[in-house]
């Protein structure tokens, strides 16, 4: 079966604003984040992609727009169901105020039990992108066979989402992966089991150097800004 490289879109305008984007409209990629686009081509010259499947949101099309420059005869597709986790009520609004509601507790510790007001819950939002995922593997090995290499540009919790799906691991357990903006990310499936072999690598270490302020034990609702 394919492998996966699974891309999360660059920086965004509500990843340094500190906001839960979800699906609100006008999120654009930051200066960094254009940057980060732009350096994708040569990061990828190396994979054979067969096609690129994108999320419909402006960030994710944004960060394509570089490698399908680069390369005009590639297939590309949009598909809603690797689109960001519907927040719903909590669209828009900043991460440090959210931090206070009863449900955050609930998106950290057991978040197959969280559903976001007016949204959808995270059970639904990693079941939509698996399947999505098992859909597009069928499809691109029938079109470019078993060995293909495809794409899929997304947001953090999606790809998070799909790490713990690949691993055999409960949802209540994604939180503990990590993926930066622009990071790459690789699962190479089989017949019988998928392999994690590429997880958030950014093509540099700098991520995983002290920062002046600390992270916090929270993850990031969202998949937070990467290194400053």
């Amino acid at each position: 079966m394919p492998t996966l490289i699974l891309v999360r879109h660059g920086r965004s305008t509500a990843n340094t604003a500190g906001l839960l984007a979800g699906w609100t409209p006008g999120v654009a990629l930051d200066e960094r984040g254009t940057e980060q686009a732009a350096a994708l081509p040569a990061r990828l010259a190396a994979l054979p992609l067969s096609e690129v499947v994108v999320s419909p949101l402006q960030r994710c099309q944004e960060t394509m727009r570089p490698l399908l420059d680069a390369r005009p005869d590639l297939p590309v597709h949009t598909d809603e169901r690797i689109g960001e986790c519907h927040y719903g009520d909590w669209s828009g609004r900043k991460l440090a105020e959210l931090k206070d509601e009863p449900l955050m507790e609930v998106v950290q510790a057991h978040p197959s039990a969280a559903a976001f007001p007016g949204g959808e819950s995270m059970r639904a939002m990693q079941h939509r992108a698996a399947e999505a995922v098992r859909d597009w593997n069928a499809r691109v090995e029938r079109e470019h066979g078993a060995d293909a290499v495809y794409l899929m540009c997304s947001h953090g919790d999606i790809i998070k989402a799909l790490v713990a799906d690949a691993l055999g691991l409960h949802l209540d357990l994604f939180q503990r992966v990590a993926v930066e903006p622009c990071s790459v990310t690789a699962i190479r499936y089989t017949r019988l089991r998928p392999y994690l072999v590429r997880l958030g690598d950014t093509g540099d270490l700098s991520s995983l150097a002290p920062r002046e302020t600390p992270p916090e034990g929270d993850a990031p609702v969202g998949g937070g800004a990467g290194a400053p």
